[in-house]
Order: C-alpha cells, then sequence, then structure tokens
C-alpha cells in the first residue's frame, strides 16, 4: 500500500504534469530536474509525472546532433535553433557536456554559447552532465526529451559530447543521426570512423565559408563519395552530405528541408513508428539493468556479495558467468523482502 508520503508526491507530480503541459517552462526545468534526481522521494514523483505525460509525447522531430569536439556544434546549433523558431517551431535542446570529475556538473557550459537561443522564448536550453553514463549521454535524457514533447516543443534537439560511444547512444533514442564534419586539409575521410558514418542520415560539412569554403566542397564531395561505397541505413534513403555555414546562415534552411524530407520519407511507411519502438524496447532492458544494478549498490549484503564475486572473478577463481549467476540466487531472495 502506498504511504501518505507517496501519494502526496504523486499529486505534486500530477500539478507539475498540468503546469507543463500548459507551456510552462519553469514547470519544464523543474519537472526535468526531477527526472535528473537520484532521491527516492524523485524518483516516484519522476514516474507519476511521465506517467501523467505519456499520452501527450512522441509529436516532436527527435534530431541527434554529434561530430568531433572543434566542429561547431554549439554554433550550428544556435544558427539552426532560429531559423526554427522564426518559422514558428518551438525547439529543445538538450546539451551533453563531459562531466567534472571534481564536482560531477558540466565543463563545456554549451548553454553560455548559445546566447541568442537562450533568450528566445521559442527555444529551451538544458545542458546536462554525462557523468558516468556510457557513451557520453546522460541516462536520463530520454525522460527530458517525453517531457519536452509533452510540454509541446516541435523539435527536440539532442547535442551529444562527441567521443566514444556517444554517436551510438544519440542514434539509438532519436528519429534521425546529424553528424557534423569541419573541413581537413586532403584527409578528411580520416576524421570520422566508418563506423560513425553508417549511423548518419546526413552529414554537414561546417565552416562552409570565406578561406574554407573550397576545403568545405572537397570534403563534401570526398563524404558522399565514401556514402556511396556504403549500405545506406535506411533502404532507399542514400544519405546526403551538405555544407553549411553557421556564421553566414548558409544552407542551414537547406539542411533542415533534408531532414524533415527524410522523416517524412520514415513516417510514411511506419518506418519511423518501427524505428521508435525498437529503441523503446533497448530503453527497457537498459532499464532493467540498472534498476538491478542500483538494487545491488543499495543493499549491503548483496553489495559485499557482489564484491567477493568480483573479486574471485578477477583471481581467476571463478568464470563471470557462474559468479553472475550465483549473484542473481542472492538477489531474488533479496527483492523479495
Amino acid at each position: 500500500m502506498a504511504s501518505q508520503n507517496d501519494l502526496a508526491t504523486v499529486n505534486a507530480a500530477r500539478k507539475l504534469a498540468v503546469l507543463l503541459q500548459n507551456g510552462d517552462r519553469r514547470a519544464l526545468a523543474r519537472a526535468i530536474t526531477v527526472a535528473e534526481s537520484s532521491l527516492p522521494a524523485d524518483q516516484v514523483k519522476a514516474e507519476a509525472l511521465l506517467a501523467a505525460v505519456l499520452p501527450r509525447t512522441g509529436g516532436a522531430i527527435r534530431i541527434g546532433i554529434s561530430g568531433a569536439p572543434g566542429v561547431g556544434k554549439s554554433t550550428f546549433i544556435e544558427a539552426f535553433g532560429q531559423l526554427l523558431t522564426v518559422s514558428g517551431k518551438r525547439v529543445a535542446v538538450f546539451a551533453i557536456d563531459p562531466s567534472s570529475r571534481r564536482s560531477g556538473g558540466s565543463i563545456l557550459g554549451d548553454k553560455t554559447r548559445m546566447e541568442k537561443l537562450t533568450r528566445d522564448p521559442n527555444a529551451f536550453i538544458r545542458p546536462s552532465p554525462a557523468g558516468s553514463t556510457l557513451g557520453g549521454v546522460a541516462r536520463r535524457t530520454r525522460e527530458s526529451m517525453l517531457l519536452a514533447e509533452a510540454a509541446g516543443f516541435d523539435v527536440v534537439l539532442v547535442e551529444t559530447v562527441g567521443v566514444g560511444q556517444s554517436e551510438t547512444a544519440v542514434a539509438d533514442m532519436t528519429d534521425l543521426f546529424v553528424l557534423l564534419a569541419s573541413p581537413g586539409g586532403g584527409d578528411d575521410l580520416q576524421g570520422i570512423k566508418r563506423g560513425v558514418m553508417e549511423l548518419a542520415d546526413l552529414l554537414l560539412v561546417t565552416k562552409a565559408d570565406g578561406d574554407l569554403l573550397p576545403a568545405a566542397l572537397r570534403a563534401a564531395a570526398n563524404y558522399q563519395m565514401a556514402f556511396h561505397l556504403m549500405r545506406p541505413k535506411h533502404v532507399g534513403l542514400q544519405p546526403k552530405v551538405l555544407t553549411v555555414s553557421a556564421i553566414e546562415g548558409a544552407g542551414i534552411g537547406a539542411a533542415w528541408d533534408e531532414m524533415t524530407a527524410i522523416h517524412a520519407a520514415l513516417a510514411a511507411d511506419n518506418r519511423l513508428t518501427r524505428l521508435r519502438a525498437e529503441q523503446a524496447r533497448r530503453w527497457f532492458w537498459g532499464e532493467v539493468q540498472a534498476v538491478v544494478s542500483e538494487a545491488i549498490l543499495s543493499n549491503a549484503n548483496l553489495a559485499a556479495e557482489a564484491s567477493a564475486l568480483e573479486r574471485a572473478v578477477s583471481d581467476g577463481a571463478a568464470t563471470p558467468y557462474g559468479a553472475a549467476r550465483s549473484l542473481l540466487a542472492a538477489i531474488l531472495p533479496a527483492l523479495r523482502q
């Protein structure tokens, strides 16, 4: 039976959900803070909140944006976001920053580099520390995206750290994956791994202005040739390569047109529905693993058992599979208590 505190928490979550769905930006910020919290009371509130708003989610175009550090992701997103808000769209940006080892907070501060977009009433920017989550994507980014959709945002952008497995992680939670690349000195194809390019729905060569314009055009041609040698991510949708200049605003509109064309093509034959369903399935199993890990660490006896088994594996006295089975046998009785 739910406690009085839990009932009060659920009621508070429902009130917050109403404010959020009415477009209250401060309510959205508070809701995301609750979703990101690891406090037990906040986790109860977050679950009630997400359950309340879930019917209002799914209406936005979800776009992942990645690229190596220094490629100009924040500069592009500000110019891109402004283009969308001028056209009447509401844009939410989740900028996942590397985390400080000392404080755990964001260290790049992307929000400070999107000054104009930050002041736009039709835009919402939320920097979040990546923490220790695999891929440099905050664990609760998916919940934040759903909350933004429930608040009426038409386009949700997720900017990743751009290192390690971040590209795979963001591609697994968005409808489209846009890869940014900067002009190189004739060695463009070495700048992005083949595996990352295979995730891309669209590649944009940035900084296509001034003295760098010829190099940007050469890079775009090389990347397009590389795409022709790869199997497309979606049958019948060969990824395109475009050049953009965030400073001059060149190519930004064409990039948006291409994104909407890809999204429409995926939606037309239910591939978008299947894509999101598969993403939700993987999200579920990822949460199962996370919840089990949390249950182990929050129980002193289980944590000690896990440490002992971990030492046995590292010492060569037990196999990982056997140790995992032993830990599972210890977990089940503890969960029933």
